[in-house]
């Protein structure tokens, strides 16, 4: 299970800097670095913040394939922020409600919404084997 967010890194000689976009989601940059890898660990952080924002605001995120260009990079989100995107978009790929879910993994509506929350999304090594289940998908290696 990964969330990978593709950006568009490219360098301005006019600023100086590294530019990023991630199209799908905002318009316009919505980070930069005086180094690619610093822009790249900038976008890290910029996109977590952004799709938390989305997450608690209840915006429909969508999200591209990576593409051949080579302008094109994958950021990968905050590992709290990648599980409840993850959890969220399977969740609604299933058509499944967040009581119907709750309900298969025995437990309240509340417990499961929290794990949908990438501020509280922090879920036990029983619950991901229990959401295994639930989604068909291995998330933990034994």
């Amino acid at each position: 299970m990964k969330t990978i967010i593709p950006c568009k890194i490219t360098f301005s000689e006019a600023d100086e800097v590294w530019y990023v976009e991630a199209p799908d989601l905002y318009s316009g940059p919505i980070t930069y670095g005086e180094t690619i890898e610093l822009a790249k660990a900038m976008a890290v952080d910029a996109l977590t913040g952004l799709l938390e924002s989305y997450i608690d605001e209840g915006k429909k995120i969508v999200i591209s394939p990576l593409c051949d260009d080579p302008d094109w990079y994958p950021i990968e989100p905050a590992p709290g922020v990648a599980f409840a995107l993850w959890l969220r978009n399977k969740r609604k790929e299933a058509g499944m409600t967040l009581t119907d879910v709750a309900d298969r993994l025995g437990v309240k509506y509340q417990v499961y919404q929290k794990l949908e929350n990438p501020v509280t999304a922090n879920p036990t090594l029983k619950t991901l084997k229990k959401l295994e289940k639930v989604f068909g998908e291995t998330l933990v290696a034994v």
